[in-house]
């Protein structure tokens, strides 16, 4: 009902729809508006306004009373009140004609999604833990290979890097000659020091007692290597063999070049049967690294060529009816049997003695060298060629290698008659021309040393 309707009877009226349903209102057309039949009683204006004149009303209020007049004379339209016609069907407007809403799924407890969180978070950091072990257990390993194999050794190994030698190659052949303990250690080291490109071909002198970083640092510089090697006199050729591969040779090199044959006026008279004992001089040498076994040992040669050449060696063994090998052989023994140079010649000339009389030399160093070239124990009557303990005359050949003072003594032995002489426990040599004498001494200057035999 608009505001301007009044109820003409308030019977026969239903009742007002519940507030859920009332329709929404509609416009309709002006003429359509039922306006108040003229007959109708007008509402009397408030005392207010009826005491004002006309031209004091309100312009709106003016305005109105002229639609009112107007509207008066307008043809009367039949039209029931809204609240006559029949309410349309109650339509929610705000979800017509949207999708249905499925109801929300029931989603997972809190607790249980802090619960996997958590879990995540235990694996994340027990892979952590794993990486950060496996990195300090890898970084342990690596600083452990760059370690030196043997801090204590003292021994040289003599390395050779060909030209083109690639740097896994290197690092194989320093692993073959036990120098370093890992390759793939090596090969880390050489990259991340970034010397992989600066290895230089060469021929070096290692320890096990370097480190990879001291092995590196010596391959990159590239410097020749030199190196010294003494040779004792008395020292036999096993030992000599020793020193040499102590040096960093191979028992291949080493064993190759002292098969070979070498000839010289040092080798008149030796057997071709005969090896290089006797032949290595006792002397300290100097060499560079790249220098082979066989030059090693033709430096030797040539300076014990020089030292008989100087002294007259040759001439000298010549007035003893001895040639050269010979002499070389009697020395061996001389160096072997006196523990000081002092009483060489005279030693010499016991044994020159025994020979003119065709009696054995009786040198005890002949059939200990005899028993352990064939790796036997050392005793009195061993069966050897060596013995002169019970052959007569001199051995095969050295037993040694003659020092200067043996070879002079041998060349230019001393005057005298003594048949037998005694290296006491004192370190003096006793000499005798008779047996008796001879044993006298032996018993009483003799005691540790002759209970060896």
């Amino acid at each position: 009902m608009r505001p301007n309707d009044e109820p003409t009877s308030t019977t026969n009226v239903p009742s007002s729809p519940p507030p859920d349903e009332l329709p929404r209102p509609r416009f309709r057309p002006m003429n359509d508006v039922v306006r108040p039949a003229s007959n109708q009683p007008q509402q009397p204006l408030s005392p207010r306004v009826a005491s004002r004149p006309l031209n004091d009303i309100q312009p709106q209020q003016r305005r109105q009373g002229a639609y009112a007049q107007q509207s008066s004379n307008l043809p009367k339209a039949v039209h029931p009140g809204d609240h006559l016609l029949s309410a349309p069907p109650h339509e929610d407007l705000l979800t017509s004609g949207l999708p249905e809403i499925e109801p929300p799924k029931a989603s997972e407890s809190p607790r249980k999604k802090h619960t996997k969180w958590k879990l995540l978070g235990v694996i994340v950091a027990t892979l952590l833990v794993l990486v950060g072990i496996v990195a300090a257990a890898s970084f342990w390993w690596y600083q452990q290979q760059l370690q030196p194999v043997d801090a204590t050794a003292s021994d040289q190994t003599r390395v050779v890097i060909e030209a083109g030698s690639t740097p896994s190659t290197i690092a194989d052949q320093l692993k073959d000659r036990g120098l370093i303990r890992d390759v793939t250690a090596f090969s880390i080291y050489i990259n991340l020091s970034k010397t992989r490109d600066s290895l230089k071909a060469g021929t070096y002198n290692l320890q096990k007692s370097e480190s990879v970083e001291a092995i590196v640092a010596h391959l990159v510089s590239g410097k020749q290597d030199t190196f010294r090697l003494t040779f004792l006199p008395g020292d036999t050729i096993e030992n000599h063999k020793k020193k040499i591969i102590e040096a960093g040779y191979s028992q291949a090199e080493v064993d190759a070049a002292f098969a070979k044959t070498y000839t010289g006026p040092l080798f008149a008279g030796k057997p071709a049967s005969a090896d290089l004992e006797g032949y290595i001089y006792g002397e300290t040498y100097e060499f560079l690294s790249s220098a082979t076994v066989e030059e090693v040992l033709q430096r030797t040669f040539t300076e014990f060529e020089t030292k008989i050449k100087a002294d007259g060696i040759v001439e000298g063994l010549k007035k003893q009816g001895l040639n050269l090998y010979q002499g070389i052989t009697l020395a061996s023994i001389v160096q072997k049997e006196v523990s000081g140079t002092a009483d060489s010649a005279q030693v010499a000339q016991v044994f020159y003695k025994r020979l003119k009389e065709g009696v054995s030399l009786g040198a005890d160093a002949t059939f200990v060298y005899a028993a352990k070239k064939a790796g036997q124990t050392p005793s009195v009557d061993f069966k050897s060629p060596y013995n002169t303990r019970i052959v007569t005359g001199l051995p095969p050949g050295p037993i040694s290698s003659p020092g200067e003072a043996a070879l002079t003594a041998v060349a230019k032995p001393a005057v005298g008659d003594f048949m037998y002489f005694v290296s006491g426990d004192d370190g003096k040599n006793y000499f005798s021309r008779t047996l008796q004498e001879h044993e006298a001494k032996t018993r009483q200057y003799c005691i540790k040393n002759c209970a060896l035999f």
